[in-house]
């Protein structure tokens, strides 16, 4: 066991202090709301986590892929006092501010296409995923929606209809919103026997075509939704050649194309835009967590014309791109280009899949190594032969590396993916910490003899 410079546990975890407010959470917090650790933080920054007892963590959790930029970095923090300063809020549809402009600016200037463009800023994720649906609508004069297997985009109705994952997002939680259907998305892993990659993506492009003729006309479907790689899902990645076979037919049929870049936007892939590594222009790009750094706002961003389908009124929100939201959202553009965070983010990622193929070569019960950029996850199996996942290595490892001192998340429609969301603010010495933590987990439920 190496010894640790960044993590620092005081106390067993939880700490005294979680432990209380713990009981407090559990007579006023309904607990269909998960947690990841049952520790509760004090304060971050960068990529460590303090909690209220004492302890020190090192983040690979990254408030879910929100926090590329770093906790609490200095830029964002000043952005947000300076603007507190001011004014924290007037609504836009009231009283407009010149942040929410500057914001659509960037934003629209950084996402492919060189057409015109415009930007509408939201609450959240999901937020950002239902109006995306309702301007495709609205410009399409069509109702129908396509989304993929294994695919999440929230847990509102229209955004948990469009999502796979049955538990927890979907059970007892019916009916859902009509005119939603599901496609076929590459899982290379599982593809099947005898099929190579190429083969398999080829096949699942004809395929979708096949389904817009069997399954819905293609005249009734408004857009096609797509993460382009998919991240609860268990960060899968296709190949160009299917993202691109599914673009070209939803040219071919008036299909508007929506790249649901949430998890996936703002440096975590190694671009801006994961769908810059594909070769194709979306009509709209939803947007959202580590566009903020941890402030709540979200947005759509997409050929002018279609944006501009919408009559006054028709879309927005009383906090929809609030002040704050909007100058910690100008403050990470800012930093992503001053701090080279999207090379960064290919630095990361080459070291993290070296470290997951290291392991990979001791454990055969890691049976799929992946990812793009500093988006990276190994698939965790029974076996390489039967390739059956195992959630419950998968939890295991978790909590081994939650007690250890690194802040870790699961993921996939099975629950046996791990995967990594560090901030790419992170240290070469603190991401080294992380993995050898990330190892020692590793070890102590595969080869209990290491820990």
């Amino acid at each position: 066991m190496m010894a640790k410079t960044f993590v620092n546990l005081t106390t067993a975890i939880p700490g005294p202090k979680s432990q209380e407010i713990l009981e407090r959470r559990k007579r006023v917090v309904p607990r269909g709301i998960s947690n990841g650790t049952t520790a509760f933080v004090k304060k971050a920054s960068g990529a460590l986590v303090e909690d209220v007892d004492g302890n020190t963590y090192i983040d690979f959790a990254g408030a879910i892929g929100t926090i590329n930029v770093g906790h609490s970095h200095p830029e964002v923090v000043k952005a947000i006092k300076d603007q507190a300063d001011q004014f924290i809020h007037t609504g836009f549809n009231v009283m407009m501010y010149e942040s929410y402009i500057e914001l659509a600016e960037k934003v629209t200037e950084l996402a492919p296409g060189d057409f015109p463009k415009q930007a509408a800023f939201f609450n959240s994720g999901a937020e950002a995923v239902e109006n995306a649906v309702k301007i495709a609508r609205k410009y399409t004069k069509r109702q129908g929606i396509v989304s993929f297997r294994r695919g999440f985009h929230g847990r509102t109705l229209m955004t948990m209809t469009m999502t796979s994952k049955v538990k927890p997002y979907k059970y007892e939680f019916g009916p859902f919103a009509p005119e939603v259907y599901k496609a076929e998305y590459p899982y290379a892993y599982r593809r099947p026997e005898g099929m190579t990659e190429e083969q398999y993506s080829q096949y699942l492009v004809e395929q979708f075509e096949h389904f817009l003729i069997a399954d819905a006309a293609p005249e009734s479907i408004a857009a096609v939704v797509m993460e382009p790689v998919q991240g609860e899902g268990g960060f899968i990645v296709p190949t160009k050649e299917f993202v691109q076979g599914i673009y070209n037919i939803c040219k071919k049929y008036g299909i508007l194309f929506v790249a649901d870049e949430i998890q996936t936007g703002f440096s975590r892939t190694g671009k801006y835009f994961a769908i810059d590594h594909f070769g194709v222009e979306p009509d709209l790009i939803t947007i959202s967590k580590s566009l903020g750094a941890g402030t709540p706002i979200s947005g759509v961003i997409g050929r002018a014309e279609i944006m501009d389908a919408a009559n006054p009124g028709e879309i927005g929100g009383t906090y929809a791109g609030s002040p704050l939201g909007c100058q910690a959202a100008l403050a990470v553009i800012n930093i992503i280009e001053k701090e080279k965070l999207n090379e960064r983010a290919d630095v990361l990622g080459n070291k993290v899949i070296d470290h997951f193929n290291q392991l990979a070569e001791r454990f055969e019960q890691i049976g799929d190594v992946r990812g793009l950029g500093a988006m990276c996850a190994f698939e965790v199996v029974k076996d390489r032969a039967s390739k059956t996942p195992d959630k419950e290595a998968v939890g295991k490892i978790v909590k081994e590396a939650n007690d250890r001192g690194l802040l870790l998340l699961s993921a996939g429609v099975y629950g046996n993916v791990i995967r990594i969301l560090m901030p790419l603010t992170i240290t070469d010495e603190q991401l080294e910490e992380g993995l050898a933590i990330l190892t020692e987990s590793v070890e102590a439920v595969f080869a209990p003899q290491y820990a």
